[in-house]
């Protein structure tokens, strides 16, 4: 019963987030936020101009875009105390781990799959129009990457100390960079070696992947290797919270 309450949950997730109002106003804002800009850049628009400033601009998604999919997702609950009845009626914690995380994956990929549409179109109305979507669209994808990416690694503080506030402000400071300037500021005099593997560095090289000036599947290993143990560090701290029915 469980194994098939599993697909329903995910549809659950998918429709309940769908519904709320004040994520489609937070993303009608930021649209119109991002054209002001892309208008104010018209001024000095080049013939590269459309891909130079996705590459600048998409790397602010993970902080602007993916905060408000993240309170959607994995905070909402425990506003609503609705984590404690999906525990209450027997489904596992780890399941409930790997449920939010592919619920907010899939949401992020939906709206990061427009993203480059709306940039585009913007850009090719005011002068510029895009000369390599390809360019365009792995930018897209390594902000993606890092906003999943980002998002794991803050579930482990929502599953853990299950306070809202905690887990938005940490995927916050992860996905504005502040937690990976901080890290390579401490490895550069212990293990320099490692910053290039931090999370930014692994997202960069999925990029450079991409573009077709590097490598990619080492980079998809390490970015695969964050997600999983994001996922087994919140099962655990998950499964030893104690919580209050």
């Amino acid at each position: 019963m469980i194994r098939n309450m599993w697909p329903n949950l995910v549809r659950g997730e998918l429709y309940r987030v769908a519904r709320k109002k004040s994520l489609f106003v937070y993303l009608g804002a930021l649209v119109v936020a991002y054209l002001l800009v892309a208008f104010i850049r018209s001024g000095g628009f080049t013939a590269t101009s459309a891909v130079t400033d996705a590459m600048t601009l998409f790397g602010f998604l993970p902080a602007f875009a993916g905060v408000i999919l993240f309170t959607s997702v994995y905070t909402d609950d425990l506003d609503s105390r609705n984590l404690i009845a999906l525990v209450g009626f027997g489904l596992g914690k780890a399941r409930i781990v790997v449920t939010k995380l592919v619920v907010f994956a899939l949401l992020a990929a939906v709206v990061y799959a427009l993203v480059p549409l709306l940039h585009g179109g913007a850009y090719a109305l005011l002068g510029a129009p895009v000369a390599n979507w390809w360019l365009v669209y792995a930018s897209a994808i390594q902000a993606l990457l890092m906003t999943v990416g980002c998002a794991a690694l803050a579930g482990i503080l929502v599953y853990g100390l299950q306070k809202t506030t905690l887990g938005v402000l940490a995927y916050v400071l992860l996905a504005l960079g502040v937690v990976a300037s901080l890290l390579s500021i401490g490895l550069k005099m212990v293990a320099p070696w490692f910053i290039p593997h931090l999370l930014t560095g692994v997202t960069g090289r999925v990029f450079a992947g991409l573009a077709g000036t590097a490598p990619i599947g080492w980079p998809l290993i390490e970015f695969g290797a964050y997600v999983v143990a994001a996922v087994v560090a919140s099962t655990i701290v998950f499964t030893r919270k104690e919580m209050e029915f």
